[in-house]
Parts: C-alpha cells; structure tokens; sequence
C-alpha cells in the first residue's frame, strides 16, 4: 500500500485542463484548450467536441502508467484536492474506455431487437471501477451515469442532423436540459433531482419539436437493476408523448390524470392515466400546450406546483413522479399576448426554455445544410437506395426560387423528398403552380399578371395564414410586421 501522495505541478495542470475540458458541454466550441490538450490545432467544423476525445487518450494513458510506477493507482493513494481530481480523471478514463459497450446497447434497443441484449460486460465494468478505489454503490451510479452520457450524445448528436450554428445552439441547450451547464454540480447535487425541472420548446410546425422533446427524455437516469447485471427500464420505457391539440377537453382530463369506473358515461373501468404511469425515470410530453383551456392549465399547473394530480371519479391525490417537457408553435409573444394562457402556468412550465430554428435560418447560417439534410431523411426513407437518390433529389430542389422560405420546414422538406421520388418533381403548395393552381381565382390572376402588389402580398399572406395558423407564422415567412400581416389577411 503507497503512501498518499500528491500530484506534480505538471500532472496536476494537465489533468486540470483535461477534466475542465471533458465536463464541459460536449457540443460547445473550446478549441484553445482542446489544443493545448492535443498539441495541435482542434478542427473547427465537428458537429461535437467530445469526438476528438479518444485522441487525449494516449497522453493520459502516459501519465496513468507514470503515476502506477510510483504506486499511485487509485483515489486513496492521493491527499486533498489531488484525491478529487483524480477521482474526476479516472471518471473519465472509465467513461472513454468503455463507451463503445454501451453504443453496443442502445444500438440493440434502437433495432428493436426481441432478444436480450449481450451485457456479460458488465462484472468486469464494475469490476474496474472498484479498481480505481470507487465503492460499490457507487461504481453502480457511475455506471448509470456512462449509460446515461451515451444516450444523451447519441441522441443529441445523432438523431438531429445539421452543423449550422443554430443547429449547434440547440444542441448545447438540449444537452444542457439534461445535465446542467456543469456535469460536475450534476453527478453531486442533481443525479435524479431533474424531475423539477420543466422544459418548453418553440418552434415553428415541422421544425422537429418531436425529436428535440425526445433527446431529453430519452436521456434521463436509468438506475442498474437491483442485481446489477443489466438496467432497471429500457429505453422506449423514459419517454412518453402526447399531442394535447388532438384530444377533446373531456379525453384530455381522462388521458392524463385517468378515471375511476363509473366517473362518467362509458367509464365501465378503472383508467390509468399517463401521469400515473410516469416513474421518477420517465418523461412526459405534452405537444401543443398552447392549445390547453384555461380549466385544464388550472389542473395541470397543481401537477407542475404540487407534484400531484387525482383522476377523475376520484377524491385520493396521486403524486406525479415524473419529468415534463412541453411544446407549442405559438410564439412567446402569441402565447402571452392574451387571456388564453395563464402566466402562472407558463412560469411553472418555462423551468428552460428551448427555440428550434426553423429550416430557413439553419440554410441561412449554412447553405450547404440543405443538402446534408436531404441525405440523413433519405438514409432513413430509403437506407442504402439514399445514394442513388441524393443527385435527383438536389436536382429537383435546385430549381425552386431562390431563397425559397420552407414555411413547412423540415417536415415540408421530407414530403418533398418524396414527391420527388415519386413525381420526378416538387411544386410547393403555398407557391403559383401548386397542385391548387386552376381552382384558385388569386393563382390564375397571378399567372395572367392581373393583380398589383397589394392584391398579390394580401393573397400571399392569406394562403400562408391557412397554413400555418399564426400572424407571427406569416410575418415570419415574409419579412413583414405582426400587423402588416394582420391587416392584408383580414383586409
């Protein structure tokens, strides 16, 4: 047994900037300490930080094997602040050499896959961070938090595809809805205490609301199983969605608070609703809050508030243990702007908010993110037939106007990679030429070049308006004012 020892002032400043480096936000951009770490200039365009990390490996390694011969080979064997940031260094060293066993499992679980998934990897994880001098119990959270890290970053830099630097912004936000702005604070203070902390996304229809809620929920805390051989929920188990917009007032109280047999007519059974089968592990969405009544706001802020909720029919409250994100396409400006939201509920429900940016402002910031988009909807459409696909596609949306505005955004861009596949072509819906054209006085007054500019804009204005519900929607679209827009559709 060594005697406890401290760091050199050399190993203690490297595996300093090392540990600041490596808890920072992955997809954040520090490329001056990355190159000290690296001994060379960091490049600037990956989508994260943290690929680059394998390349520190080697330098760590060094300094691990130099410390080993001087018999310093775990937590005790360090005094004072060096025992802390070694406990930090062989954190990561643990995180870095095993994070391909657990791609390994979520691979598995994204396939879908009926069979049990190949975890005889486990007993020797645990077996190494013991190793370090990390005690059982907590060598089991530490494994828990590796399995958490992956997820977050497989589905925050995998499944949202994009390196414009709003797309980067949303990255960082999302990741930082999961673990904080410091990853350090979280695995001390905030492992299992995120429940508390709400989530609302804005964004404009299509801009992929869907995805974002999921990478959050999705990336939550998953516990190991009482015996330690695997996980105590799977994936598909921490993620929960519902579309507040598509339920009648009655089905929304039902739906998540659930019912008691007899509460109403029809109500032949008990109901579990889906604030009942939230656990602590588990996320709920709610998609088109902006749509709630005043009554159902009132009943869901208690949950927000209280952290309970009773079902209909019944009189016992029932404590939500869960997490919520929530999301709307009305802007904050919208949402507030009238008697239709409670301030209340939207401060109980902003604990963070998140804006997804639309289509036209990724191209903006980033023309070339158009087509490394259409590649990662066809991959996903059509797998390996994408390649083939891909010179057609962009062929295709070549010939739309220039600064074409995407007032569908990404779900507008999948629907028209498929008219293209199927049609040879895409014609925008909102523009002179769409699938309308003919039916439509305003289109054929177009073509025939008989309306002036205010007819033209109030027609433009109003057809987008059908589309996408909003005057903030609209005077997005077109570069217009709120109430420019207000006045040419009510005209």
């Amino acid at each position: 047994m060594s005697t406890a020892r401290h760091l050199t002032s050399d190993d203690r400043a490297f595996l300093a900037l090392l540990t600041e480096t490596v808890y920072a936000n992955p997809f954040g951009a520090d490329q001056a300490r990355l190159s000290r770490l690296l001994g060379q200039a960091a490049p600037l365009n990956t989508v994260s930080q943290a690929a680059l990390y394998d390349q520190l490996m080697p330098a760590l390694e060094a300094r691990l094997a130099a410390l080993r011969t001087h018999g310093l080979e775990r937590i005790d064997h360090f005094q004072g602040e060096d025992q802390g940031l070694m406990r930090q260094v062989f954190l990561f060293h643990g995180y870095q050499r095993h994070y391909p066993l657990f791609d390994g499992l979520i691979e598995h679980q994204r396939l879908g896959r009926t069979t049990a998934p190949d975890l005889t990897w486990m007993p020797k994880l645990l077996d190494d961070l013991l190793g370090y001098g990390f005690d059982r119990t907590e060598a089991r959270r530490w494994i828990a938090l590796y399995y958490q890290l992956r997820r977050a970053y497989d589905f925050i830099e995998r499944a949202l595809a994009g390196r414009s630097e709003p797309m980067r912004a949303l990255r960082r936000a999302l990741w930082n809805s999961v673990f904080t702005t410091d990853l350090r604070s979280y695995t001390q203070l905030l492992w299992e205490r995120m429940q508390d902390f709400s989530t609302l996304l804005l964004g404009e229809t299509g801009t992929g609301k869907g995805s974002a809620a999921a990478a959050i929920g999705r990336s939550g805390v998953i516990p190991l199983d009482a015996q330690g051989n695997g996980f105590a929920r799977s994936i598909e188990q921490t993620f929960t969605a519902t579309n507040l917009s598509e339920l009648s007032e009655s089905l929304i109280e039902s739906g998540l608070f659930g019912h008691r047999k007899g509460a109403f007519t029809g109500a032949v059974g008990d109901h579990e609703g889906l604030f009942a089968r939230c656990d602590a592990y588990a996320t709920l969405f709610l998609d088109e809050i902006g749509d709630v009544s005043l009554p159902s706001q009132t009943k869901l802020l208690r949950v927000l508030q209280e952290r309970t909720f009773t079902p209909v029919g019944s009189h016992k409250p029932q404590r939500f243990e869960g997490r919520i994100v929530a999301a709307t396409n009305r802007s904050l400006e919208e949402l507030m702007g009238g008697d239709g939201f409670r301030r209340d509920f939207f401060y109980r429900l902003s604990g963070n908010i998140i804006r997804l940016p639309t289509l036209r402002e990724r191209i903006a910031d980033t023309p070339e993110e158009l087509e490394e988009l259409v590649a990662a909807l066809l991959s996903r459409m059509t797998g390996e037939a994408a390649v083939v696909l891909h010179e057609r596609i962009m062929d295709a949306l070549d010939a739309l106007p220039a600064g074409y505005p995407w007032p569908g955004n990404v779900r507008e861009l999948e629907q028209a990679l498929r008219r293209v596949i199927l049609n040879g072509c895409f014609v925008p819906d909102a523009l002179p030429g769409g699938p309308e054209s003919g039916a439509d006085p305003w289109l054929a007054a177009t073509e025939a070049g008989t309306l002036d500019a205010a007819d033209l804009l109030a027609g433009y204005c109003r057809r987008l308006y059908d589309r996408l519900g909003t005057f903030e929607a609209v005077a997005r679209v077109t570069g217009l004012d709120r109430r420019t827009v207000k006045r040419h559709i009510e005209g």
